[in-house]
């Protein structure tokens, strides 16, 4: 078996896949799916970061390929979709990085609040510009957070024992930690607070959630942070707004169109505006977060091969299995349909097929059947293979379609 490694995944991943008997090959940049679709050739795990798009197109030209694991939380770059319905189950990894995203926008607050960036500059100048003028202490200053998953909840908590005052807006309905105050929506975020932080998802959805109107209806000299997703906010309007002075500061990791590897040029309307910091996409990039992440995500690939489980799978129905198995594990991808477990046993049936155990999941219109079971032939497999049903069949040694 080969894995892919891409954009710089922690050395962690590559040493506990080789330590499995997995032929690993890594790349330090990003691949266009052009590229990916020719690097593909031959892998069975692909393992990326943020920048390199895993599209339908790029799925339907490696039916080799078994499994991708995204070594970052978001998983918008892959074709979730697509990959469930071609039985490509996929990972990521939700919590890894969430303490270092955290303290980054703490650090970013602090630093626009005392207009750090600009202190700094003039002394590397050579100019004294001592002066409170603009500067400000968090404690007592409200906080708003758009996005109360697992990075916004603990930025709450840290806030809180700074003296912030919290407020946060979700769609989803949270429970709300410490002393923060739910929102109805995010206008009535917006009314309250003096500082704005960004930590929603990378859905579709999302996309351009935050522009011209958004700004203006904030309360003149707030300060504005984005750590989640570039596509979400007008960066253009974000600008007129800091040059116009209703907002006081801005703090930005993530941007439409990133550098596929350090080194690459950038641009943007962001910079060189006062009290603006711009970060390239370090939100996770410490390193106690990277070797967490390379750990958590090259387990799942390693479970995965392993034992077929897909336990905390991002588009593929969840199935914890026993990594010991006595017999061979067959794993049967299939459309779910009704009737489609009973038609597998009736093979097994006819071909004296014993099963020591049976599970079956689904998710959406994906069913995964998993069945340890000893006597199994290569006309069972066969005739499984056949049915119109079937999307994959495999074993934990093999792969059968």
């Amino acid at each position: 078996m080969k894995a892919l490694l891409l954009e710089n995944i922690h050395p962690n991943a590559e040493r506990m896949l080789t330590a499995r008997g997995i032929e690993v090959e890594t790349r330090k940049g990003a691949l266009d799916p052009g590229e990916l679709s020719s690097a593909l050739e031959g892998v069975e795990l692909l393992g990326i970061r943020s920048k390199t798009r895993v599209t339908a197109e790029v799925l339907a030209a490696n039916p080799q390929l078994l499994s991708v694991g995204a070594f970052c939380i978001g998983t918008n770059q892959i074709d979730l979709t697509t990959a469930a319905e071609r039985a490509v189950a996929c990972f990521n990894a939700p919590y890894s990085n969430t303490r270092s995203v955290v303290e980054l926008a703490i650090a970013e607050i602090l630093v626009m609040a005392r207009r750090l960036t600009e202190k700094n500059s003039a002394l590397h100048a050579g100019v004294w510009q001592k002066s409170a003028t603009g500067a400000h202490e968090v404690r007592g200053r409200s906080l708003g957070i758009v996005g109360y998953g697992n990075i916004g909840s603990q930025l709450s908590v840290l806030a809180e024992q700074l003296g912030m005052r919290v407020y946060f807006y979700d769609i989803v309905d949270r429970l709300a930690l410490g002393n923060a105050k739910r929102c109805e929506s995010l206008e009535e975020l917006l009314d309250k607070v003096e500082t704005v932080t960004l930590h929603v998802d990378g859905r579709g959805g999302n996309a351009g959630m935050f522009g011209r109107e958004q700004f203006e209806r904030m309360r003149p000299r707030s300060l504005f942070l984005n750590l989640s997703r570039g596509f979400l906010v007008d960066y253009d309007a974000l600008a007129d707004a800091l040059h116009s002075g209703h907002i006081a500061g801005a703090a930005v990791d993530v941007f439409p169109d990133e550098p596929k590897k350090a080194g690459d040029p950038f641009e943007s309307v962001l910079q060189n505006i006062p009290n603006v910091i711009l970060t390239p996409h370090v939100g996770g990039s410490t390193e106690e977060a990277q070797e967490d992440i390379g750990h958590f995500v090259a387990g799942k690939l390693i479970d995965f091969v392993r034992s077929g489980s897909t336990s905390l799978s991002v588009n593929a129905p969840q199935a914890q299995l026993d990594p010991n198995i006595g017999g061979t594990r067959l794993l049967h991808w299939h459309h779910n349909v009704p009737g489609v477990l009973a038609k597998v046993n009736s093979v097994f049936g006819e071909n004296d097929v014993n099963i020591d155990r049976q599970q079956l999941v689904t998710r959406g219109d994906i069913g995964y059947a998993v069945t340890d079971a000893h006597g199994l032939t290569d006309e069972v497999y066969q005739t499984i293979l056949r049915m119109p049903e079937t999307v994959r069949l495999s074993t934990i040694d093999g792969v059968h379609a």
